[in-house]
């Protein structure tokens, strides 16, 4: 799992890193709104940890903007601002939790797992568009105007992870951990072989978006600018 801490207070965010890390979790540190930012739009992660009182751009403003962009990941508000409005603000505007400094670790290592047990906040239903593509999740079918190919169950995680992430570089342990299961015991090499069946996938519905290998990472789903 791999949690994007975004704290300006340098020692807390070190902190909180050796921590996360002591407790088998990947992290990447942000000092500032703006690069927090960056790295949501453009690396895939587990669940943010966000400060309010942010230099650059305020920590609202980079929830606000990452569910405009419908990136949907867990954000988890670790702030000094603890009145109750501020709590109502920070949650209406899209955070998953709220938790006010100074806290306890195991407190926050609690609501990380809470969060993360609960399954995704994803619309049944509801077709998932990005370009010229358009992903069925119930009947598990790919469309690309007039083209259609239906997926298996695997492919299909795959392809709705990467639909619900565009344009972001996503780990390998990310796609393992989401597709397979944080626990499952898995060869890396089976997700290479998933890798290519959806290319071919793509393909043959002569789709302009490609999956990128991102060397050394991962890999992204690329949409060209039209």
């Amino acid at each position: 799992m791999r949690i994007l801490i975004i704290e300006d207070d340098r020692s807390l965010a070190q902190t909180l890193q050796f921590q996360l890390e002591r407790n088998h979790f990947e992290t990447d540190v942000c000092y500032d709104g703006a690069e927090g930012l960056h790295f949501i739009e453009q690396q895939s992660h587990d669940l943010i940890l966000l400060d309010r009182m942010l230099p650059v751009l305020d920590g609202i403003s980079v929830l606000k903007i990452t569910r405009e962009k419908n990136i949907s990941t867990p954000v988890i508000f670790v702030t000094a601002l603890g009145a109750l409005n501020e709590k109502v603000t920070g949650l209406d505007c899209g955070a998953d939790d709220y938790l006010v400094k100074p806290f306890d670790f195991e407190e926050l290592l609690a609501r990380i797992r809470c969060i993360l047990r609960r399954p995704s906040k994803w619309e049944g239903g509801k077709p998932l568009e990005l370009g010229d593509l358009s992903y069925d999740i119930e009947q598990k079918k790919l469309y690309c105007g007039d083209l259609s190919c239906s997926l298996s169950a695997r492919e299909g995680a795959l392809m709705e992870f990467f639909l619900r992430n565009p344009k972001q570089t996503i780990p390998r342990i990310s796609l393992l951990s989401k597709v397979w299961g944080p626990d499952a015991e898995v060869e890396e090499g089976n997700l290479d072989n998933y890798i290519y069946f959806l290319r071919r996938r793509l393909k043959s519905l002569e789709s302009s978006i490609q999956l990128k290998t991102i060397r050394g990472i991962g890999y992204q789903l690329e949409v060209p600018h039209v």
